[in-house]
């Protein structure tokens, strides 16, 4: 095997900046695992996508993937987890991982079983995310969906990096309206692989409240992996609205070096 290729990488997709949160906690758990990063920034958001559409843009981004022969692929995003995962899942023979609400968690923690599940519209609005409540939980009327769309804008434009105090000010107005409408909220998941970058922004406008990342759990079920080189060969679309230049430069606000190749 040459020294540049990788070794039935992992693959790691979503609509943009998001899943990379899962590719470093890989790189943590699994430091000698390839993987293959898919930022489809041409593609975000999925929140916005009717599931028939949403199912066609998960379809082409599988076969896409298989080209890179990884032992694995992750799609790390919870709307088309939750909406279209098993309906694409036999549309190739990769073990195929999703990521999900940790909602039995959230229960475990709140202590008057108040939480809510926050994600993009497609996810919220969804019957698909209704009937996964109803599997955790006894009491589903308890659990409130939150649409945090104007959230996860706030990571994939890049605010939350270059311009924190206006992120803030924006994460304080959404919590303040949240516990104005759903009062005694305890515990809150953040399902949007989006989400987690805010966490911190999150946790000083609602001090009292815990928010929950799944990513440790994503990774702990991808098992022991296959070990390579700990290489990282990352994929990026772009369009007029998110250009590969302005993913490079959030990706280095965050410390990371790593060299972008453009795909159609």
């Amino acid at each position: 095997m040459p020294e540049s290729a990788l070794n039935r990488p992992i693959a790691v997709f979503d609509a943009g900046i998001g899943s990379y949160a899962i590719v470093a906690e890989i790189q943590r758990r699994l430091p000698r695992q390839d993987v293959i990063y898919f930022a489809d920034r041409a593609s975000f958001p999925y929140g916005s996508k009717e599931p028939d559409e949403l199912a066609e843009v998960m379809a082409r981004t599988l076969r896409f993937l298989e080209g890179f022969s990884p032992s694995a692929i992750v799609m790390a995003s919870n709307a088309p987890s939750i909406t279209v995962l098993e309906r694409v899942r036999p549309l190739t023979t990769l073990p195929l991982f999703g990521v999900f609400p940790p909602l039995a968690e959230a229960l475990a923690l709140a202590p008057h079983g108040k939480v809510g599940i926050m994600g993009v519209r497609s996810l919220i609005e969804s019957d698909e995310l209704r009937s996964f409540v109803a599997r955790q939980t006894s009491a589903p009327e308890a659990v409130s969906l939150i649409d945090a769309s104007a959230m996860v804008e706030l990571v994939e434009s890049g605010a939350f990096l270059f311009d924190p105090e206006g992120t803030q000010a924006q994460v304080n107005e959404f919590v303040t309206t949240l516990h104005r409408r759903v009062p005694g909220l305890e515990v809150l998941t953040l399902s949007s692989t989006h989400l987690p970058w805010l966490k911190g922004f999150f946790e000083t406008a609602s001090p009292g409240c815990r928010f929950l990342d799944p990513a440790e759990t994503i990774v702990a079920g991808l098992g022991e992996g296959t070990p390579g080189s700990g290489r990282i060969r990352a994929l990026v679309t772009e369009d007029e609205r998110y250009s590969l230049a302005d993913f490079q430069r959030m990706l280095a606000r965050l410390g990371v070096e790593l060299p972008l190749e453009k795909v159609a």
